[in-house]
């Protein structure tokens, strides 16, 4: 089978899962509009009582719902998964002459393409909303590039998920402590104001570090070496969540 052919097989997929994410209320619901809504309830209800220093809360605070917002879109990645897997699907897609791994490559180029909508739509709420930035386009494109990492990354995580739970409930449940580290975090208040041991995990923990790169390239402060922390973390994440997804998937389908 030709790379021509594979890559034609994987985009074909790739738009079925596509056409059921667009067709499920409640993915969309839950992968675009609740962290909106979160950002909406920290800006307006709770963002008064949180002092972050001079800047707006908005500013401050959307790196932290940008992460929350791929945590919780990266669940259904294992959802749908599960669930072709339960269905039959891949063993059809298998006895099919079409390259065996463009059923999975589909969920993970799905997961890509719908995390990066749901990003869009959070930043474009956001500058409604105060957000600004006088960030350059290689700062943007930072900013993108370590998104589009972190997202490849917990999808692979998702996969492992997805190809290795037991029901439903299983496949998603990965997702529960992704959506909550956040909180132990900068992403919401600053570290300084947490006590000693909370305060040591928070700031040693994946996503401090990703949160202080993309808020000082978006305010152009300098990054210093957590940009180097925060792309050691994504891609060493990726390294062995790919490594880990691809021999789970040969298992399943030798």
């Amino acid at each position: 089978m030709t790379t021509t052919h594979a890559l034609a097989d994987t985009a074909v997929l790739t738009g079925r899962t596509l056409r059921h994410v667009t067709r499920s209320v409640d993915t969309i619901v839950t992968t675009a509009v609740t962290p909106i809504a979160m950002l909406l309830l920290f800006v307006y209800v709770l963002g008064g009582a949180i002092d972050t220093g001079s800047g707006s809360y908005v500013t401050y605070l959307l790196p932290g719902i940008l992460l929350v917002t791929i945590a919780s879109g990266v669940a259904y990645t294992a959802f749908r998964l599960f669930s072709d897997l339960e269905s039959g699907m891949f063993e059809r897609f298998q006895s099919m002459p079409i390259a065996r791994s463009g059923a999975l490559w589909a969920h993970v180029l799905t997961s890509l393409v719908a995390n990066l909508i749901s990003l869009v739509l959070v930043v474009a709420v956001a500058v409604l909303i105060g957000f600004r930035s006088g960030a350059g386009v290689l700062a943007w494109l930072a900013v993108l590039g370590i998104l589009l990492v972190l997202t490849l990354a917990l999808t692979w995580v998702a996969v492992i998920a997805g190809l290795t739970a037991s029901s439903v409930e299983g496949a998603s449940a990965f997702s529960y402590p992704l959506i909550f580290l956040p909180f132990v975090s900068s992403a919401f208040v600053p570290t300084a104001s947490m006590p000693g041991p909370v305060r040591w995990f928070a700031e040693n923990q994946p996503v401090t570090s990703i949160v202080d790169t993309i808020r000082a390239l978006l305010a152009q402060q300098p990054v210093g070496t957590e940009i180097w922390v925060a792309l050691g973390w994504c891609v060493g994440i990726l390294v062995v969540a790919y490594v880990g997804a691809m021999a789970v998937y040969r298992r399943k389908t030798a």
